[in-house]
């Protein structure tokens, strides 16, 4: 408890929250694209927020990356993924991030999420960034079981990259964080002796799928659900039996929760039921970061524009391991 209020006292002498108490990153999100996220509110506009930030991405740099387009890691047409190399020499092999898009567990492209594969791999991280199998013709668990295929394609493959097959972390935004919690913190998905991933990232992601089905009035959600009927099936009853909060049994590993300040409320309830449960029954410390001034979308497309609000938690969580 000392050390917790060190940490306040000289964040607060230099103005600025430190991680894991709802740090805002030095470079924060720029105050006319914050005026127009905040006017939207919560709510998920995938072409308004796409055609808000496409002039920005359009100056990312993506110089010193070498990307490989494709790469097959299972048998599903959807089992492709891109690997961003950093170019730069090095002796020593990189840590690699595997990156999973979301998109409401029915749609969503690799491709859309490049700017995350140039960004962390110009920071000296392999980075990989996959597609999965989609809803409704692959249901739960497919999107944890795509997880782990990609690991272990990892497992044989990242030194080809320049990447440390034992220093692997796994994030996702949304679908994908849904996808990633399930992977790591549900041991059934895991393959014979372990998983061996050194931590996860969880942005805005659906780990209680029984609760979305009994608040939809207080969440907004429409009945029928189009995202979580497609992946986990119409019989809600069956739901508790799928949701990953009540699933829990891995072994602690270090963990980074976030969610946007703008998400839609099941979001952060959910971001916060999840670090609840991990810590007073699981035995996990996660970080829990508040991603200030974005929402659901615009926090992943603000990675790359010079705008740290969520890239920089990361990189800086990242860093540790």
């Amino acid at each position: 408890m000392r050390a917790f209020w060190q940490r306040w006292r000289q964040a607060m002498t230099c103005g600025v929250l430190p991680l894991g108490l709802g740090a805002a990153a030095s470079a924060g999100v720029p105050p006319d694209i914050e005026a127009q996220l905040r006017q939207r509110g919560p709510v998920i506009d995938i072409a308004g927020i796409q055609a808000l930030y496409k002039p920005l991405l359009a100056h990312q740099p993506r110089d010193g990356v070498r990307r490989t387009n494709d790469l097959a890691y299972g048998d599903d047409e959807r089992h492709r993924l891109d690997v961003y190399e950093p170019e730069t020499a090095t002796q020593a092999l990189r840590p690699v991030l595997v990156f999973l898009h979301g998109g409401g567990f029915v749609r969503g492209d690799k491709q859309g999420r490049e700017n995350i594969g140039y960004h962390f791999a110009r920071e000296g991280i392999v980075t990989v960034v996959p597609n999965y199998r989609l809803a409704p013709k692959h249901r739960w668990p497919a999107g944890a079981e795509d997880v782990v295929a990609v690991v272990q394609w990892l497992r044989e493959n990242a030194a080809r990259f320049g990447g440390d097959p034992e220093r692997i972390v796994l994030a996702g935004e949304s679908a994908g964080a849904a996808h990633v919690a399930a992977a790591t913190l549900v041991r059934r998905f895991h393959p014979p002796g372990g998983l061996k991933v050194r931590g996860a990232v969880l942005i805005s992601g659906v780990y209680n799928a029984r609760l979305e089905a009994l608040a939809r009035p207080q969440f907004g959600i429409e009945t029928p659900d189009p995202r979580n009927e497609a992946y986990f099936g119409p019989d809600t009853a069956a739901w508790s039996s799928m949701s990953t909060v009540d699933l829990v049994d891995a072994v602690p590993l270090p963990l980074f929760i976030s969610y946007a300040e703008l998400d839609p409320m099941q979001f952060q309830v959910q971001a916060g039921e999840l670090f609840a449960r991990l810590v007073t029954r699981h035995g996990f410390s996660p970080e829990l970061h508040v991603v200030r001034g974005h929402g659901h979308l615009s926090q992943n497309y603000s990675v790359g524009t010079g705008d740290e609000s969520l890239a920089g938690p990361v990189l800086q969580w990242l860093r540790q391991w």
